[in-house]
């Protein structure tokens, strides 16, 4: 019912038209070569209220807005003589509000897709950004296989400062290429005033971050995306908005309930930030023209929709541990017009664009989640399997090597709804960046500083690091989820609070040092090199498109874990000590088996213990429920 008054309301509002065929110059209604200009504002908290545009050196008042139905407000401003457009390319902007009780409110507009800020300001300004010859670039197939880079633009850089648009482009881009990886996900793109909040703290929606460069620069990196046969999905933050009064969203009329919920249920108590009221109509077009915005002014293919969790519950998930439990997804601490909002995101988004790809960041486990929406799902494609990374620091910090328990790994690995693709991931930017560790610190910290050298030998340290490194990336990528993600460098370099106030607004933890790949002498080549061929064996014989692995072996003692995928055979020793000989591994299809990926090479700073030109062929013996088996010659323990 709400989709379907929606739609029928759309007609009055033509910026957010519900309709198969997509816009050919979408929201270009806010400023278009003819002059037009169009704002709105939430219907019933202004109608006493007048407002006006402010321009560069125009008069204050001069041009009025003339108030609509729906709680629109629609300027036309014609073009000069000359057929120019009258608001010229990089003019400021301001929508000046007077309110019923006499304030005078200096606001940028919710839908400015431009806003800077000089280096000494604190506010933002609005900037009409309308160049002359806008990108177009076309989207490449949806992969059968998602192999994700998450990325932050700004720290994309050996160097300490923010990073550029321009800069991803022409240097990070061939690296993630090279690496074997078909999508990027890019995060704190939206306009964000503290750089600190690595994006989540939006204070303009429809504004790409002016901090990295130009919109016609994010196209340029999107565009050069497409052409490689990479897809880009936009982190997108619809769970909440900034507090910002002058630059943001917050009270925008004055009051404390325009886009949000008022009182206490418009504020996140952890996050300091304020909650949409998804049950408002204009809420609604807002937040959907939002959406397919992205889509069509920049040519994302999709979107990772942040805080989910928070979205889906009353209690945000504050102080929830979800068991799994049924009674914690239906009653009434789920909020329904946030749900509802979501299927509906969902449903527009894979109606108007087929290939769009939707991935939701939900802790809790929520049911059909990502079920069609016409199964009476959310209808996200891919959540994020948000205990597998939190599992690896866990154990690394709290488990000797030879208490690592193979059952509970394999057992959190697969702990997945049937029929919801999850996407598997050994750490992301909330394990780089959120006050904790990147595995690789975790596995040898200060050794990384020192001992990296390919000149000399690994001692102890660096050596079990860089193979459970590598043991605990394939493991999870092979067995997982139905798509694999990895944050942009994560081998490289801790990033600590980026230029926060307890960090003297320094950029010297905020940055990833791409630089040491390119020395042959560091080991960090090793780890890249690793990681390259790990996702084009993936791209060959695509396990992550196939149904979940069969696990034919999870051996306490042995500390062994074994599994077939896409007839791929799977086979890890996790044994600090104990290496075997002639280890009997079970098989579904006959024939004969050859090694393609060995962690052990020395190319990868592995010790070459394996001959390549073995052959291994089944037996019909049956073993482990299934009816072959071979006898792997040599399975060595983790260390030499």
């Amino acid at each position: 019912k709400k989709q379907s008054n929606l739609g029928v309301r759309s007609q009055a509002f033509p910026l957010l038209e519900f309709s198969p065929q997509p816009l050919r110059t979408p929201y270009k209604a806010l400023i278009t070569k003819k002059g037009l200009y169009n704002i709105m504002y939430r219907a019933g908290k202004i109608f006493n209220c007048n407002c006006f545009l402010l321009i560069d050196g125009w008069d204050n008042f001069s041009h009025p807005y003339s108030k609509k139905d729906f709680g629109k407000w629609e300027l036309h401003i014609p073009p000069k003589e000359d057929k120019t457009p009258a608001v010229a390319h990089n003019s400021k902007l301001k929508v000046v509000v007077h309110t019923s009780a006499g304030e005078r409110l200096y606001r940028i507009s919710p839908w400015a897709k431009y806003v800077t800020r000089h280096e000494k300001s604190v506010i933002y300004d609005w900037v009409h950004w309308d160049p002359p010859q806008p990108y177009i670039h076309p989207r490449p197939q949806k992969p059968r296989s998602l192999r994700i880079y998450e990325s932050h633009v700004g720290i994309a850089s050996p160097e300490g400062k923010v990073a550029s648009y321009s800069n991803f482009t022409h240097n990070v881009l061939p690296r993630i290429k090279d690496l074997g990886y078909n999508c990027i996900q890019l995060m704190a793109i939206m306009e964000h005033a503290y750089y600190a909040s690595f994006g989540y703290q939006v204070t303009s929606f429809f504004a790409a971050s002016s901090r990295y460069g130009t919109p016609e620069e994010l196209k340029e990196l999107i565009d050069v995306a497409h052409s490689l046969g990479i897809i880009v999905l936009l982190d997108v933050v619809h769970s909440h908005a900034s507090k910002n009064t002058e630059d943001g969203l917050n009270s925008f009329d004055g009051s404390d309930s325009c886009f949000f919920h008022s009182g206490p249920r418009g504020e996140h108590s952890l996050w300091d930030s304020r909650l949409f009221n998804y049950s408002g109509w204009e809420v609604l077009r807002f937040l959907l023209s939002n959406l397919r915005w992205w889509m069509e002014e920049y040519r994302f293919d999709g979107f990772r929709f942040d805080g989910v969790t928070s979205m889906l519950y009353h209690h945000h998930g504050i102080g929830s541990g979800f068991s799994g439990d049924y009674t914690e997804y239906f009653g009434l601490h789920v909020d329904e017009d946030s749900l509802l909002y979501l299927m509906l995101a969902n449903h527009i988004l894979h109606t108007l664009y087929q290939d769009c790809i939707t991935i939701a960041e939900d802790v809790s486990g929520m049911p059909t989640l990502c079920r069609p929406v016409q199964e009476g799902g959310l209808g996200f494609d891919y959540r994020l399997a948000m205990a597998i990374p939190d599992k690896w620091i866990q154990i690394l910090k709290e488990f000797k090597d030879e208490d690592w328990n193979m059952g509970n790994i394999v057992y959190t690995m697969t702990n997945r709804r049937y029929g919801e693709k999850c996407i598997a991931y050994a750490e992301s930017h909330d394990q780089a960046l959120v006050g904790d560790k990147t595995l690789a610190f975790w596995l040898m910290d200060k050794d990384m500083y020192t001992n990296m050298s390919a000149l000399i030998p690994m001692n102890s340290v660096i050596d079990r690091g860089i193979q459970l490194h590598k043991m605990i990336r394939l493991l999870t990528h092979g067995l997982g989820g139905e798509g694999y993600l990895n944050f942009m460098g994560e081998q490289l370099q801790l990033i600590q609070n980026a230029a926060a106030h307890g960090n003297n607004e320094s950029y010297h933890y905020a940055r990833r040092q791409f630089n040491l790949i390119d020395l042959d002498h560091l080991r960090y080549r090793q780890l890249y090199a690793f990681d390259r061929d790990m996702n084009r064996t993936e791209d060959k014989y695509g396990w992550l498109a196939t149904p979940p692995a069969y696990i034919s072996a999870k051996h306490e003692g042995d500390k062994v874990i074994v599994f077939e995928r896409a007839n791929v055979i799977f086979i890890f020793n996790f044994h600090p000590t104990n290496s075997y000989s002639n280890y009997r591994v079970a098989v579904g299809p006959p024939g004969k088996y050859k090694i393609k990926l060995d962690s052990d090479e020395i190319q990868y700073g592995g010790h070459g213990r394996l001959d390549h030109n073995t052959e291994f062929f089944t037996e019909p013996m049956e073993f482990n429920n299934l009816p072959n088996s071979i006898l792997v010659n040599k399975l060595y323990y983790l260390l030499p």
